[in-house]
């Protein structure tokens, strides 16, 4: 087929697969990083104090309503130079995705926790368990089984924007793609769809399984 042969060109897959290992990288350090904020977040959004809970608010909102490219622009080029922080984009894209899925995920563990009952906290304390070891043994785990398939949702969408890194320079799978039809557009000129074809699937490959477990585990759930 007209095109394909651009595929068979020597260092042509082992470079997309390189830079699939960079969207890969990039994606799992920030769905890793954001768990440990994001249990923060959800934690201090149902406090009784009402200064923090506005407090996270404030930061849940102005992650969901600046758009992931603007706050891309904003950590690199302008927290790197105001704080004279020696921020390459690759880290720019892994702080801004740590901290949009900790406000995403924060949100998911506030929702989570606030609808175990409020009677597994007084059957916590009828049994001796403090506040700490009640909200730890009993609630967590409970707030979690819920939690779990959406939070599998967001590991994906964070897999896909990870995309955005491509317009801060990083050398990532589509970063690749794009050198590699540029630099065979004249020998290959209609091979644009089958490297992008590729980089499709590759994105399938890696959240296709994501999908299926996010799936499997609300029907296991839905159904206990």
């Amino acid at each position: 087929m007209q095109g394909a042969e651009i595929l068979l060109q020597p260092g042509v897959m082992p470079r997309l697969l390189q830079g699939l290992w960079v969207t890969v990288w990039i994606a799992a350090v920030s769905v890793i990083a954001s768990v440990p904020v994001g249990l923060l977040v959800g934690w201090l959004m149902t406090l009784k104090s009402r200064v923090v809970r506005v407090l996270m608010r404030i930061y849940l909102d102005f992650i969901r309503i600046m758009p992931q490219l603007a706050l891309l622009f904003l950590a690199y080029y302008g927290f790197a130079r105001w704080f004279d922080w020696n921020l390459d984009a690759t880290g720019a894209c892994v702080l801004v995705f740590i901290l949009w899925g900790g406000a995403e995920l924060g949100d998911l563990v506030r929702g989570a926790l606030q609808s175990i009952p409020e009677i597994q906290s007084e059957s916590a304390y009828v049994l001796g368990l403090s506040n700490w070891q009640g909200f730890v043994h009993v609630i967590l785990p409970q707030a979690l089984r819920r939690l779990l398939p959406a939070s599998v949702n967001l590991a994906t969408r964070i897999v896909k924007t990870t995309s955005l890194a491509v317009l801060l320079g990083v050398v990532e799978v589509i970063k690749v793609g794009q050198q590699i039809i540029d630099a065979n557009r004249f020998q290959y000129p209609t091979g644009t769809l089958w490297i992008y074809g590729v980089i499709f699937f590759m994105y399938f490959i890696v959240c296709w399984p994501l999908s299926i477990v996010a799936r499997r585990l609300e029907k296991r759930w839905a159904n206990d």
